[in-house]
This record gives C-alpha cells, structure tokens and sequence, in this order.
C-alpha cells in the first residue's frame, strides 16, 4: 500500500467482511497504529528523563518526599510503557512476518475489534482467557 493511499478508520475496519482479514490495507491501519503508539511512549520517556534531570534538590524534607514519591511513580509508568514498547515491536514483527492478527495458540484470528482495543495482542480472547486462569491457580 502507497503511503498517499488512505488508510481505513476503524468503522471501517470493524464493517470489513471476514474475507479482507488481515488484508494489505488492515495491516497498514495497524502498523500505523502500532508506530504513532510507540512514537508516544518514546516521547514520554524523553520527557521524564529530562524532567528528572531539571529537579532540583527541595529544601523542605515534606516537599523533598513528596518530589520523590512523584519521582517513584512516574518511573513505575515509564518501566510499564518500556514493557509496551517490547510488545509493540514484537507485534511489528508479526506484521512483517505475516502473522499479525492470528492467535499464537490457536491459529484463529484475534478479532478486529480485540486488535482495535489491544494491538499488541498475539491471543485470541478465548486463549488470553484460558492463560490468564492458568497463571491465577498456578502462579507466575
């Protein structure tokens, strides 16, 4: 697909009939999705690190904990976007490879609608499901 080709909205993609699955198009609307959601999150970490770097020392000890309580969360959010990011790139990998939207599991298709909601999943919902009861009674 050229890059002046257009790509579909959503509506769009959620009317498709089942035979466009994962069609030229579809994948493009998904790579899209899937660069500007990663073009965010690195944007995001450059902001923390200089924000991190441009704090000064509080002299107040209460203003001082609360600065780095902040501090604390902030890198928490920023350790769970890292961890997106690597989802991200893998699931670019799956457009590449040609197994974007189909479930690792099972080999059905994840679902448009799932894929709108979550396009880094590599399970369908019944799979997800299916691990995340696993890892409930059996931890980990």
């Amino acid at each position: 697909m050229s890059r002046s080709a257009k790509l579909p909205t959503e509506a769009e993609l959620l009317a498709a009939s089942a035979d466009d699955y994962m069609s030229p198009a579809q994948l493009a609307f998904f790579r899209q999705r899937l660069l500007d959601e990663e073009a965010a999150l690195r944007g995001a970490a450059e902001e923390t690190t200089h924000h991190l770097q441009d704090n000064a020392a509080e002299p107040d000890p209460n203003d001082r904990a609360s600065a780095e309580e902040e501090h604390t969360l902030e890198l928490r959010v920023r350790d769970r976007e890292r961890k997106l990011l690597k989802k991200i790139a893998q699931a670019l990998k799956r457009i590449e490879d040609g197994s974007y939207g189909w479930c690792e599991d099972t080999g059905e298709p994840i679902g448009i609608a799932r894929l709108l909601a979550r396009p880094t999943a590599s399970l369908c919902l019944e799979a997800q499901e299916r691990h995340e009861l696993k890892r409930r009674q059996f931890g980990g």
